[in-house]
């Protein structure tokens, strides 16, 4: 299908189809060939039908450009002309590379992300996530989406309680920062670097406008934040949403539990999580996800509203994938 007379939307084996036959996620790619700033000269002109097709189809993969560096891609993510999002209160470790663009997460890449919307657990979270491709794995690696209304439909039908629970009382996360960063975790900032300072006063400050409290353990913290909602209602599409970081949270049931997680979770009025509810909402992100394999050059832009991303596990090197958050 062209579109827009630069863009073509083009179809990939892995995607899934939604709501009368609408391919998830969209996959667009030029008609003919382009160099960079034609592309975000492209970009800048079909803006409106760019943002009208992601409030659609929640996650653009934009393949066959000439993106070719992490300066390129803040180029492209400047052409979009959204707001920058910080990542205050941030729980992965990252590092800036250039302008608005940051290394994805850190933590070894043969560890697995579970599915989890962005800064989830805060109440000021990015509306729009950019991925990028600078090295494209040779196996494993991907970054799987699944579109969240689709969990809390098939969550609440099968688990109805629980949901019910979690709409009213929301969900509570606890998370042990020491000073610097872990990167064994993919939950691993320090909190030196999630509040971008080196001061305890001044972290507490900026923990409590993102509703979190602190707790000191020596040079170590405890940060409390919430309860914060659990399901969320998107205005823009009407419908509810599975908007927490449950999955990314939750470190197994009581029998599987293990010691090297560093964040913990429990419902708003105190209740441990249900451990059959999270092992059939894996399952379920899982069996409704769609993993791309990427490809150098790959640009990935995301409705953190509409849509969970993960992270597979590295098989075969290398993988380098960068990421900006927007307003």
């Amino acid at each position: 299908m062209t579109t827009e007379r630069f863009f073509k939307e083009v179809e990939s084996p892995e995607q899934k189809s939604h709501d009368d036959g609408v391919l998830f996620p969209a996959v667009l790619s030029p008609i003919s060939n382009t160099d960079l700033t034609g592309f975000e000269d492209a970009i800048r002109a079909h803006k409106p039908w760019l943002d009208s097709l992601l409030q659609k189809r929640g996650v653009i993969l934009f393949r066959g450009f000439p993106v070719t560096s992490p300066s390129d891609f803040n180029d492209v993510v400047e052409a979009f002309g959204f707001p920058e999002a910080f990542y205050v209160g941030g729980r992965a470790s990252r590092t800036q590379v250039v302008g608005r663009i940051y290394t994805a997460n850190e933590s070894p890449p043969e560890m697995q992300i579970p599915f989890h919307h962005e800064m989830a657990y805060l109440p000021d979270f990015p509306s729009k996530l950019f991925f990028f491709c600078e090295e494209a794995p040779e196996a494993g690696g991907e970054t799987p989406v699944v579109l969240s209304h689709i969990i809390y439909e098939k969550m609440k039908e099968k688990h109805p309680e629980f949901v019910a629970k979690l709409e009213e009382h929301g969900v509570k996360y606890t998370k042990i920062m020491s000073e610097d960063n872990q990167e064994s975790f993919f939950t691993g900032s320090g909190w030196k670097s999630a509040y971008m300072t080196n001061d305890k006063n001044v972290a507490e400050e900026r923990a409590a406008k993102l509703g979190t409290k602190l707790e000191w353990m020596g040079s170590d913290v405890k940060a409390i934040t919430g309860p914060m909602r659990g399901i969320r209602f998107d205005k823009e599409s009407q419908r509810k949403i599975w908007f927490n970081g449950l999955a990314v949270s939750y470190s197994g049931s009581s029998t599987t539990k293990t010691n090297d997680r560093n964040t913990f979770i429990e419902l708003g009025n105190g209740e441990p999580v249900s451990d059959s509810a999270m092992e059939d909402c894996l399952r379920i992100m899982e069996e409704e996800c769609v993993a791309i394999p990427w490809r150098k050059g790959d640009v990935m832009l995301v409705n953190n509203l509409m849509v969970l991303h993960s992270r597979r596990p590295l098989i075969k090197p290398p993988r380098s994938i960068l990421a900006s958050l927007c307003k």
